[in-house]
């Protein structure tokens, strides 16, 4: 029977457990750019306050989202329109929201990003909302775009007579190519020299030396060395043109990777199991078994008898029972193939949150060999 088979005997109550398979192959070559990035080459995330105007009478409730008001107010002066002092607008077409954007690597003035938008009050939908022109700024305050435009909701939803249906998430949008840089992100790459970092995106010493081993064969010299487990260093050249050369020669490199840590990682919200290839167990003997404890309970009326000086009272009537699931002691024998591994956890009949537990039991037992994360 199938790994999914005998799942598929396991729909109870809880979430389904979902085990992801991956075939125990040995490393295969990567291109270099897969498994490591430069120093310095990263988005930079950017972030704004702006308002939402045009919406269908289902924008903030200014009274309760008294800082909408307040940003209208300052973006009116700032055109030359002044609200009395004291003016309570009841607006219902405005919604104050938060704009946030990635910032690419080399980015430059006129490029376009697109923008997500998320409202900060106690507005309804935000479909068929334009966004005012609003600043976004990096982590040092500066702004490095501005961002505005018609909002995409991909939600809906619709009310009368008291009732209501909704379909995804309306409170939300996204505006493609919705900002525009006006700054970029100061970024020198080997001005020191031509020194350049590589830094891997999984520390591990075995595959920091195989890389080092793989640029120096492919430039005849002693281009790299390894820092630590994750930085690799390069000596690039001085000119602009031949470090971008230099440095599209190193990310296009193969390399084969050192096999991948062994773990399991458990979801506990979702009920969901997964194990990579690497992932073996050892001989074990497991005891599995469920209690349960049900408490009925019933009230009856108790009435005195007529003309009697007694009261009548409501008196519970529980019925308590306990049952006890036998398990047996079942020996589970040492695997090192990950389809293996499964099967084995599958023939001890486990539901999916029983199997978490076990999982649990076996790893400080020592017989399953991989780290355990929990999520």
């Amino acid at each position: 029977m199938s790994v999914f088979r005998r799942l598929a005997r396991f729909r109870l109550a809880v979430p389904m457990l979902v085990i992801l398979l991956g075939l125990a192959m040995p490393a295969q070559a990567e291109r270099l750019r897969d498994l490591a990035t430069f120093a310095g080459v990263r988005d930079n995330a950017l972030v704004g306050f702006g308002l939402v105007v045009g919406l269908d009478g289902t924008g903030d409730q200014t009274m309760q989202a008294p800082f909408t008001g307040q940003s209208l107010t300052n973006m009116l002066s700032q055109l030359g329109i002044t609200v009395p002092s004291g003016t309570n607008m009841q607006l219902r077409n405005v919604a104050a929201v938060m704009v946030t954007a990635d910032l690419p690597p080399f980015s430059q003035p006129g490029q376009r990003l697109d923008v997500v938008v998320s409202s900060v009050g106690n507005a309804r939908s935000l479909r068929g909302g334009t966004l005012l022109m609003t600043p976004l700024k990096g982590a040092d305050g500066d702004i490095y775009a501005i961002a505005q435009g018609n909002l995409l909701v991909g939600g809906a939803g619709a009310e009368a007579g008291g009732s209501s249906v909704q379909i995804n998430q309306q409170a939300g949008g996204r505006i493609s190519g919705g900002a525009m840089v006006e700054r970029e992100v100061p970024l020198d790459l080997g001005v020191n020299g031509g020194v350049l970092d590589l830094q891997l995106k999984e520390a591990d010493f075995g595959t920091a030396r195989r890389v080092v081993s793989a640029i120096n064969n492919e430039f005849g010299w002693s281009v790299a060395s390894a820092q630590d487990a994750r930085t690799i260093r390069l000596q690039g050249p001085d000119n602009d043109n031949d470090r971008v050369n230099f440095m599209a020669r190193v990310e296009n490199l193969d390399v084969t990777p050192m096999e991948a840590t062994p773990k399991v990682v458990i979801n506990s919200r979702t009920g969901s199991v997964v194990l990579n290839s690497a992932v073996t167990l050892h001989r074990a003997a497991v005891a599995h078994g469920n209690l349960s404890i049900v408490v009925d309970t019933q009230f009856q009326v108790s009435q005195p008898a007529p003309f009697g000086e007694g009261e009548t009272v409501v008196v519970p009537d529980s019925d308590i029972s306990v049952q006890h699931e036998e398990g047996s002691l079942q020996i589970v024998e040492g695997r090192a193939d990950l389809v293996e591994v499964v099967n084995a956890l599958n023939a001890l009949g486990a539901t999916p949150a029983d199997l978490m537990s076990i999982l649990e039991a076996l790893k400080a037992a020592g017989s399953l060999r991989a780290d355990l994360e929990i999520i």
